[in-house]
Parts: structure tokens; sequence; C-alpha cells
């Protein structure tokens, strides 16, 4: 059965290793790799794409040429999407609203003292997600 899977994607090696272990085990799925613009220091603004600053915009953009380079390796497609707002609460909310089936996503294996100062928007996403989380660890 094809799922929809969600890949929350910032071009980082996390997340590229998140894309690729998604369309390694989910052939024929429906992927979407989602780039959440951190609202944090964007003003005041939640989720609506047209308030995105182009330097956001510009920076989807060249993150989602990594998507479409993966992709077409693994000869599939990959959709894409951008949202603002809280990175794991955009992820949570677009999981729920778009029916996801699953979220895929990058660990970037902070532990002790820096997890406690940064948080963890995996930790945040796996607590909070409507759905199953599947974290990929780069080796």
């Amino acid at each position: 059965m094809d799922q929809r899977i969600l890949v929350p994607f910032d071009g980082s090696k996390p997340s590229t290793v998140a894309l690729t272990h998604a369309l390694e085990v989910h052939p024929g799925s429906a992927i979407t790799a989602l780039y959440v613009a951190d609202a944090n220091g964007l003003g005041p603004m939640e989720g609506d794409r047209a308030e995105i600053p182009e330097e956001e915009a510009d920076r989807a953009s060249e993150v989602f040429e990594e998507v479409r380079s993966r992709a077409e390796v693994y000869e599939a497609t990959v959709t894409t999407d951008v949202r603002a707002g809280d990175p794991a609460e955009t992820i949570v909310e677009y999981a729920d609203a778009e029916s996801m089936d699953q979220i895929v996503m990058g660990s970037h294996g902070r532990s002790g003292l820096s997890r406690i100062l940064t948080g963890s928007v995996a930790e945040e996403v796996v607590r909070e997600a409507p759905v199953s989380v599947t974290l990929a660890r780069s080796r």
C-alpha cells in the first residue's frame, strides 16, 4: 500500500539521510519534502507561504534542488512545500492537515547539555505527531 510520507527537509546531512531513507524504504509512496522557515526570527507570521521572506524562499529553492537530485536517483517524484512557523509545531500540524501516514526525519544526535540547551525538534515531533515518526540517523 502506498503511503503519504512527510520528510522535513532543510538541506542538512540529517535531513538528507531521512530523505534517502524514505526513498529507499518507501518506493512508490507519495513523499513530500517540507521546508519550514523558522518564524522565530521572522517577525509576526503564522504558516502563510505568502508571508515568507524572499531570502527564506530562495533558501527553500536551493535545498529543493537536492531533493530533486535525490529523487531522480531513485526514479521517484517528491512533492515540495514551504511553510513558516515553529519547526516542530509546523511539521506536526502539516502532517495532520495533509493526512500524512508517516513522518521520516533526521536527528542531529545531540545529547546531554547540548540537547537541554537547544531543545530537539525531532523529540517534540515524536511526542506530538498524530502519526508514526521514523528517525533516520546518519552513520
